[in-house]
């Protein structure tokens, strides 16, 4: 199989899908591996090392789309991209497809087989090509909220840690995944008063224990939500249902109740966003201010670091895209749950159920 890597063309997107190991194990396995010349640049892997590595280099993002039989991104296709789709091409990335019609749509009219990064799941529910991304940006997540609370930025002015005789800042995050429990993390180390919010008792249990009691761990309902939220100098969404769009939890009136000044850091954006305030930013214009709240919604977080976001990415989706290359996705999807469970598009029809849900579609299966 000829293995494709275009250089990602998103927005300040400076990320590759494979590193040079990664290129070498392609070509261990019988594969040839085509990489557009300076797709790894941005992460710091030259030309060389790829070559190095076995891979060839092409010139043309053109002739990588057109010769490859497997496609390796990191972020979903760009607009300017789909005319590279054609029938039969399989594309393994990031899609978030629910939060996507017009994608969906060109997905489906060309016939493509599409596998998207997070959802793949495990049986135990995990999904650990979202989990690296997620540990990433549920990292970064607070110094973008610090900096979205500083005066230049339209913030509060709040310091998270606090200083002698000041009260640290409030941070507040929603959902205990892996995104939010990173976050919590990276909020109590640096001193600010944190509370993580869940509808699992379960997990808030568990939270609360693996985090020693630094933070404060409140169950989800409207109520309580509407509490924390309003009361809150920074909001991190990190709420994420596989597949499916994330639920709207904040409301443009509870933003507008929020202290003047206030951040909301929505992690969730990939997927819809949890905020009816949140629509999708930049890594060139990362905020904006509604009802005096600033706001933080860039759509690819880790590319702010993709030195250490590629080697993450590398490490959690090689497995699983040399079972592709390997066994054709039919096969590879027969044998292995966490496969089929990501196969979102195929030959025409949308295949993942929360992805159908979303575009009010029927699901189909191709294996029955």
């Amino acid at each position: 199989m000829i293995v494709g890597i275009p250089t990602e063309v998103k927005s300040d997107e400076r990320r590759v899908s494979l590193t040079p190991a990664g290129a070498a194990a392609f070509r261990m396995h019988g594969h040839r591996v085509m990489v557009q010349s300076g797709a790894g640049i941005g992460s710091g892997f030259a030309d060389a090392a790829y070559r190095k590595a076995g891979a060839s280099i092409v010139s043309a993002a053109s002739e990588v789309w057109r010769r490859a039989d497997l496609i390796l991104k990191v972020k979903e296709p760009q607009f300017h991209e789909y005319p590279h789709l054609r029938p039969g091409l399989v594309l393994f990335t990031y899609l978030h497809l629910a939060a996507d019609k017009r994608l969906s749509r060109e997905l489906i009219r060309r016939r493509i087989t599409a596998v998207g990064y997070e959802t793949i799941q495990l049986e135990d529910s995990s999904l650990p090509l979202l989990a690296p991304m997620s540990e990433v940006a549920g990292r970064l997540a607070i110094q973008a909220g610090s900096w979205c609370l500083q005066a230049r930025t339209g913030g509060r002015g709040v310091l998270l840690s606090g200083a002698s005789g000041v009260r640290p800042g409030k941070v507040v995050v929603l959902g205990g995944g892996i995104a939010g429990l990173n976050a919590c993390r990276v909020a109590a180390g640096v001193g600010a008063e944190v509370t993580i919010m869940d509808i699992n008792p379960s997990r808030l249990r568990y939270l609360s224990d693996l985090l020693g009691g630094r933070v404060t761990t409140v169950m989800s309902n409207r109520a309580t939500l509407d509490e924390e939220v309003t009361n809150s100098d920074l909001v991190i969404g990190a709420v994420l249902v596989a597949g499916a769009r994330a639920p709207r939890l904040i409301s443009a009136k509870m933003v507008a109740r929020m202290r003047p000044g206030a951040a909301i850091v929505d992690l969730s954006i990939d997927q819809g966003g949890i905020s009816e305030t949140s629509k999708p930013t930049t890594h060139a214009r990362p905020t904006f201010i509604h009802s005096g709240v600033v706001h933080y919604c860039v759509t690819n977080m880790p590319a702010m670091v993709p030195h250490t976001s590629t080697y993450a990415l590398t490490n959690a989706t090689l497995t699983y895209a040399l079972e592709i290359a390997d066994r054709g996705i039919l096969e590879a999807g027969r044998l292995n749950s966490a496969i089929r469970n990501g196969l979102n598009t195929y030959d025409g029809h949308v295949v993942h159920p929360a992805v159908a849900h979303a575009l009010k579609m029927k699901p189909h299966s191709p294996w029955g």
